[in-house]
């Protein structure tokens, strides 16, 4: 029988060593210390909160200081970066597939079965340990937008992602505009809601109890405000990321800079200005309605819509960081390899030593990406929920975010030992035999 490129087998598996770069690594491994900064709040389940729901409002002058750069620089500022490297890396994966000579159609299927097995990890990634779990929203959105768009051209992408700007404008900033404009910021949101940081159950002294709440936020997260980001325009900075990585932003940054230096000053600007508000109005330095900082505020609608850019600002300033690093390596005689560059720096002496040791073990942690993100969950619930020894109780936002730094540390260092033992984390491998199979070739 005459086999047909629908059915030939998957031709080679998961990246290479060799084929990795390092921007998108190392982005990574930063994301995931300002996720686990960011998912604090929630932990904090005996703090008194404020209008909007999420930060505590109480504590001393440097709880307030943490709170004030968390608004700023975390909340919903970490997730359009996650969006955007998670739509990169899929893009990466189609590519490698098809040039290896795996069918554009052979490529989009193992891209679905990752998908499909993403959302079983993240709803039991939910249910056990953390309600507001990201894997499985994106397992959702990197399914449809893996359908529709793999294989679209450059243009199409454009038009889309034109397409989703309008409609976060319309849906998001419009609301806000007109309520400023008119100075009646007040008819947004609800201060009297229920608190954002309840749907996560940190709270609940019973841990089935706990469970079954973390189910429902998880489900909700998982299906309903994916497809909410679907016809809200949210997958823009997905497929940004598809774009990117046709473009080959990340791996060859050197092509790139005005557009990455552009992104990074806009972006950042956008994103930090546009929550600049609502951090004032949270420790009381501006004076607006309570119905505005909750939410579904203005102040907090202002927010969101601006952390997009603040994400896509942060990909940008990693990328121009790493043609900086790797130019210095390439002095010295360092190979473009992600590993090579990230050991190499320049010069010598213990600094560079130290600086090149930090950003492999960095990178090392964006390579074991999902493992590390699950640790964080781990190492977190069942010490910090009521559920569990309840520690939550008694910390502070800044005391909170030198616990959460500790334990990314503890993911970089276990990251790194890998590193150099040349294993994998135990979730990529996981996912790598649910996607490829057992005898796929891996180099």
């Amino acid at each position: 029988m005459t086999i047909t490129s629908e059915e030939t087998p998957v031709r080679r598996g998961g990246v290479r060593a060799e084929e990795r770069a390092l921007a998108p690594d190392l982005a990574r491994g930063i994301m995931l210390l300002l996720i686990v900064l960011s998912n604090t709040a929630f932990h904090l389940w005996a703090a008194r909160r404020g209008s909007s729901g999420w930060q505590p409002a109480d504590g001393s002058w440097l709880d307030h200081a943490v709170q004030f750069t968390m608004i700023i620089v975390l909340d919903l500022r970490v997730y359009p970066l996650f969006a955007f490297l998670f739509g990169y890396g899929m893009m990466q994966l189609f590519l490698r597939q098809t040039a290896a000579g795996n069918s554009e159609r052979g490529a989009a299927r193992i891209l679905r079965r990752r998908s499909l097995w993403l959302i079983v990890i993240g709803l039991l990634h939910s249910t056990l340990l953390m309600a507001g779990d990201i894997v499985g929203y994106y397992g959702v959105l990197s399914l449809v937008l893996g359908l529709v768009f793999l294989r679209r051209s450059e243009r199409a992408l454009k038009r889309w992602i034109c397409a989703g700007a309008v409609l976060i404008v319309f849906f998001a900033a419009q609301p806000v505009v007109s309520a400023l404009l008119r100075g009646e910021l007040g008819t947004l949101g609800d201060a009297g809601a229920e608190p954002g940081f309840m749907a996560y159950a940190a709270q609940e002294g019973n841990w089935l109890t706990a469970a079954g709440t973390r189910l429902e936020t998880g489900l909700f997260v998982t299906f309903l405000a994916s497809a909410l980001a679907l016809v809200g325009g949210g997958y823009v900075v997905f497929l940004l990321g598809f774009w990117a990585a046709r473009r080959r932003v990340l791996e060859e940054p050197g092509r790139h800079r005005t557009l990455l230096r552009r992104t990074a000053v806009i972006g950042i600007a956008v994103g930090w200005l546009g929550a600049l508000p609502a951090a004032l109005a949270h420790v009381g330095a501006l004076d607006v309605p309570a119905d505005a900082q909750s939410e579904e505020g203005a102040l907090t609608l202002l927010r969101d819509v601006t952390g997009n850019a603040a994400g896509l600002g942060y990909v940008a300033v990693v990328a121009l960081f790493v043609h900086w690093w790797s130019g210095r390596g390439a002095r010295v005689g360092a190979s473009t390899g992600a590993g090579e560059v990230a050991r190499a720096g320049a010069g010598t002496g213990v600094g560079v030593e130290i600086g090149a040791t930090v950003v492999a073990a960095v990178s090392a942690v964006g390579k074991r990406s999902l493992s590390c993100y699950l640790a964080h969950s781990l190492l977190f619930a069942p010490v910090l929920a009521a559920w569990g020894l309840g520690l939550g109780e008694h910390l502070s936002s800044w005391t909170m975010a030198l616990f959460a730094v500790g334990v990314w540390l503890l993911t970089v260092a276990g990251a790194y030992a890998l590193e150099r033992a040349g294993r994998r984390g135990p979730a990529e491998a996981v996912l790598r035999r649910l996607m490829y199979g057992a005898r796929a070739k891996t180099g």
